[in-house]
C-alpha cells in the first residue's frame, strides 16, 4: 500500500500516461492493418469504400469486391479477400503490381487495364477512353487521364494523352469517378452526374489544390476525396471549396 497520497497520485498519473501511450500505439497499428472505410448508399446496395492508400482503393458492394490500382507497397492487403474485378489506371509502379494482382485473383476475376499494362498482366483486358463494360450490373467506363501542363521534360508529359485511364463506376444510382493520374483536363470538367470523385493532388505529377478545385467546381461532385496527394497540404483544398455544396473528405491517401 502506498501511504503517501502525493506519491500515490503520482503513480496513478504515470499509469494513466502509459496506458494512453499503449492505446495510441495499438490504435495506430490497427488503423494501418485496417484501412478506413466510408459507406455510400445506392439502390443496388451499400458501397463500402476502403482507403488503402495513395492511389489504391477497394470498393465492396454486397459480396462483390473491386480493387483499383492495388499495390502491395502502398498498404496492407488481406489476400483472403479476393477480387471480383481489378482496375488498373496505368503502368507506373505506384499503380501497377502484377504479383499482387495474381495474389488477389480467384477463378472468374476480371482484370481491366490501360493498353500499356495489358502485356504485363496475364489475361487482362485493355480498355481505352470511351470503352464501356457491364460487370455484374456495374457499369465501368474508361475515361481520359493525362497531363496538359506538367512535363518530365519539354514536350514529354508525365502522363501522355491516350495512355492512362480514369474510370467511372455506375453502381445502382450513383456514379463514382476515380481519376487516375491526370490534371484538370477538359474531359474531366465536362463530366456529369458524379456523386463521388477521387482526384489526384500532387506535383509535379498531377494537380495542385487550385487545379483540383477548378475541376471540382466545373463538374460538381457531391463528395470529393483528394487522393494520391503525398505531402500536399489538403487544408488548402478545403479552404478553396469551403463556400459551395461540394463535401470535401480527407482520408489517409498519401
Amino acid at each position: 500500500m502506498i501511504k503517501n497520497r502525493k506519491a500515490y497520485l503520482y503513480v496513478m498519473i504515470i499509469i494513466k500516461i502509459l496506458s494512453f501511450i499503449l492505446f495510441a500505439m495499438t490504435t495506430q497499428a490497427f488503423s494501418q492493418d485496417h484501412p478506413a472505410v466510408d459507406i455510400i448508399s445506392t439502390d443496388a446496395g451499400d458501397v463500402e469504400m476502403h482507403f488503402i492508400g495513395h492511389g489504391s482503393l477497394m470498393f465492396q458492394v454486397n459480396d462483390f469486391r473491386i480493387y483499383i490500382d492495388p499495390v502491395r507497397s502502398i498498404g496492407n492487403y488481406d489476400i483472403s479477400k479476393k477480387a471480383d474485378l481489378i482496375l488498373v489506371t496505368h503502368e507506373h509502379s505506384d499503380h501497377l503490381d502484377p504479383e499482387l494482382i495474381e495474389d488477389l485473383r480467384k477463378p472468374g476475376t476480371i482484370v481491366m487495364v490501360n493498353k500499356n499494362t495489358a502485356s504485363r498482366v496475364k489475361g487482362a483486358k485493355a480498355l481505352e477512353a470511351g470503352d464501356v463494360e457491364n460487370i455484374n450490373d456495374i457499369i465501368v467506363e474508361a475515361v481520359p487521364a493525362y497531363n496538359i501542363v506538367n512535363m518530365r521534360s519539354p514536350g514529354q508529359p508525365f502522363h501522355p494523352k491516350g495512355v492512362g485511364n480514369g474510370y467511372i463506376l455506375t453502381i445502382g444510382n450513383k456514379r463514382i469517378y476515380i481519376a487516375g493520374d491526370t490534371e484538370n483536363i477538359p474531359e474531366m470538367k465536362a463530366l456529369k452526374d458524379i456523386y463521388v470523385a477521387f482526384l489526384p493532388m500532387n506535383l509535379p505529377y498531377t494537380m495542385t489544390p487550385e487545379m483540383v478545385a477548378d475541376a471540382a467546381l466545373a463538374f460538381k461532385p457531391h463528395i470529393l476525396y483528394p487522393y494520391h496527394y503525398s505531402n500536399t497540404n489538403t487544408d488548402e483544398l478545403v479552404k478553396l471549396l469551403k463556400d459551395n455544396s461540394i463535401e470535401v473528405r480527407i482520408r489517409n491517401l498519401q
